[in-house]
């Protein structure tokens, strides 16, 4: 590492969920003493379990330097957000919905210091939208993390108008820290990687729909003929169907028809095939 860590040595993740817990995996790895903060006794236990999976999983491979003891015993998992209090940054990573986002950040902040930072993970609402629901915008930013966290090498840093100059190249670094790839990216609709994401997915949906090639085919003509890792209808499935149309009725509102979702995934979402979290999407998943 070419500069001195940056990542605060104390840091804290809203939500313990799938990308939340990975967060808080890539901190502890990262050096930091990490609160996750959820929302009752059983979503909390959860977290616990998925977060030190992941960590033993990583001690096993042999890509941490730490033994899983020592790593485990810098995670606290709380229901109450005051123990966000010696936080120098916290993430929010809760569900894609405005308000719910809005008044957990708003939640998240009064336990802060005025000098912390604070980011939120959202894969398309608007950053600027966010920040000026906060009595600090300027020590706000996005920081969207890729599914599954681990794994991922990517972390997009959303810029707001209101973001401190310090802060945008703060996160670049912080991102650095975790051994991943910053993009940086100016608050726009679906930024880059979920507007690109969802523009062809949508378009593959269509294909279905229209009868134009199999699912198998669409996908194999994308990871074959353009060295995509993983075609656009399973990674579909991957991030879920449910949260796709999310996206995609977003961005349809905010940019124009060409993102307008397809009547089959509507119908789809409908049925509750919503990929790999319900066994049944675009493929069908026996685990």
């Amino acid at each position: 590492m070419s500069h001195a860590q940056t990542i605060p040595a104390v840091t804290g993740v809203l939500g313990g969920g799938r990308m939340g817990g990975g967060i808080a995996h890539a901190l502890l790895i990262a050096g930091s003493t990490v609160t996750v903060v959820e929302r009752d006794d059983e979503a909390a236990t959860i977290a616990r379990e998925r977060i030190e999976r992941d960590l033993a999983a990583s001690v096993e491979r042999g890509t941490v330097d730490s033994t899983f003891e020592e790593l485990a015993g810098r995670l606290t998992v709380s229901l109450d957000h005051a123990d966000f209090a010696p936080a120098g940054l916290v993430v929010e990573a809760v569900p894609e919905s405005w308000d719910l986002k809005v008044a957990a950040l708003q939640e998240v902040e009064r336990h802060l210091s005025p000098t912390a930072w604070l980011a939120t993970n959202t894969s398309s609402l608007s950053v600027d939208g966010l920040a000026e629901q906060l009595a600090r915008p300027e020590r706000f930013c996005g920081l969207h993390f890729f599914n599954p966290v681990p794994a991922s090498k990517l972390v997009e840093v959303v810029i707001s108008k209101h973001t401190a100059p310090e802060l945008e190249n703060l996160s670049v670094r912080w991102v650095q820290d975790l051994g991943k790839t910053p993009v940086v990216v100016h608050d726009a609709p679906g930024f880059a990687s979920s507007r690109l994401g969802v523009a062809i997915a949508v378009e593959a949906i269509r294909m279905v729909e229209e009868g134009v090639a199999s699912p198998t085919d669409i996908d194999n003509a994308m990871v074959l003929g353009y060295r995509f890792p993983v075609g656009p209808l399973a990674l579909t499935d991957i991030v879920g169907l449910d949260v796709r149309l999310g996206i995609a009725e977003y961005l349809a509102s905010t940019l124009g028809p060409r993102f307008e979702p397809p009547q089959l995934m509507r119908d789809m979402v409908e049925r509750g095939e919503l990929g790999r979290k319900t066994g049944k999407g675009f493929f069908t998943y026996d685990d």
